[in-house]
C-alpha cells in the first residue's frame, strides 16, 4: 500500500452533497456510509483527519435574507445546521468503527464539546476523526473560511476541498463547453484569473499561511485517496 504523503489533513465537505433527493430529505443515509467509508481508507494509512462541513442541505444563511431573516441571524442558524451535519457525519463514522468526535465553534456542552486547538489536536493525535462544526462561531464567514481557518489552527498539510466536479476550471464546465481545468495554479494566478475557488477569506487565510489548496471531486472512487497520497487528481493551488 502507498504511503501517505500529509500526516494531518482538513477535508471541507459541502452539505448539499448530504441530501437524498429521491426522497427529499436533508440527510442520506447511503452517502454519510460513503464518506465513511472514504474516510476510513484515508485513516488506514495513518492520516489524521480533521473535517468541516456545510450546512446547505439544511439552511444557507445567505437564502435566509430573501425570506426577511436577517444576515446575521441567517448566519447563526446556518452554523446550526453544520453541527447537525457534523453530528450525522460522526455517527456514520462510529457505525464504521472510526472513533470521532463533533467539536463546536460556539458552547453547547450538553451537546459537544467546545472547539479549542488544543483538543483538537489532541483527538486527531489520539486517531479520532475531529469534526469541527459551528463555522468559525461568528456570522458574515462561511464555512470555506472555517475550512481555512481550522486547517490553520491544527497545523493540517493540506485543505482537501471535497467537490462535485473533478477540479477547477477556467469556466463553468456545465455551462462552457470550452472550459479548461487546470491541474496546477499558484495562489497568485488563481487571484490574478478571478477563479473562484473559495471566497476571499478562506483564500487569503491559506495563502498566508502557505496551506495548500486542493479541489477535487469526492465521488469519484479513490480520488480521497489519491489526494492523499499526493497523486495527480483535481486541481492543486500552492505558492
Amino acid at each position: 500500500m502507498k504511503k501517505a504523503k500529509y500526516r494531518r489533513i482538513l477535508l471541507k465537505l459541502s452539505g448539499e452533497v448530504l441530501r437524498d433527493a429521491s426522497r427529499g430529505d436533508c440527510l442520506s443515509e447511503t452517502i454519510l456510509a460513503e464518506m465513511a467509508r472514504q474516510i476510513q481508507g484515508v485513516r488506514k494509512l495513518g492520516v489524521e483527519v480533521g473535517i468541516v462541513i456545510g450546512g446547505g442541505n439544511i439552511f444557507r444563511g445567505l437564502k435566509g435574507q430573501d425570506r426577511g431573516i436577517g444576515r446575521a441571524h441567517g448566519d447563526n442558524m446556518g452554523m446550526l445546521a453544520t453541527l447537525i451535519n457534523s453530528l450525522a457525519l460522526q455517527a456514520a463514522l462510529e457505525a464504521a468503527g472510526i472513533p470521532a468526535q463533533t467539536l463546536a465553534a460556539r458552547a453547547m456542552p450538553s451537546i459537544c464539546e467546545s472547539f479549542t486547538f488544543r483538543r483538537a489536536i489532541a483527538l486527531l493525535e489520539s486517531g479520532a476523526v475531529v469534526l469541527m462544526g459551528g463555522g468559525t462561531g461568528n456570522p458574515f464567514f462561511t464555512t470555506d473560511s472555517a475550512a481555512a481557518l481550522r486547517a490553520a489552527e491544527i497545523g493540517a498539510g493540506i485543505l482537501l476541498k471535497a467537490t462535485k466536479v473533478d477540479g477547477v476550471y477556467s469556466a463553468d464546465p456545465l455551462k462552457d463547453p470550452q472550459a479548461v481545468k487546470f491541474d496546477r495554479l499558484t495562489y497568485s494566478e488563481a487571484l490574478a484569473r478571478r477563479l473562484q475557488i473559495m471566497d476571499a477569506s478562506a483564500f487569503s487565510l491559506c495563502m498566508d499561511n502557505q496551506i495548500p489548496i486542493l479541489v477535487f471531486d469526492f465521488f469519484r472512487r479513490g480520488e480521497l485517496l489519491r489526494a492523499v497520497r499526493g497523486e495527480k487528481t483535481g486541481t492543486l493551488i500552492t505558492a
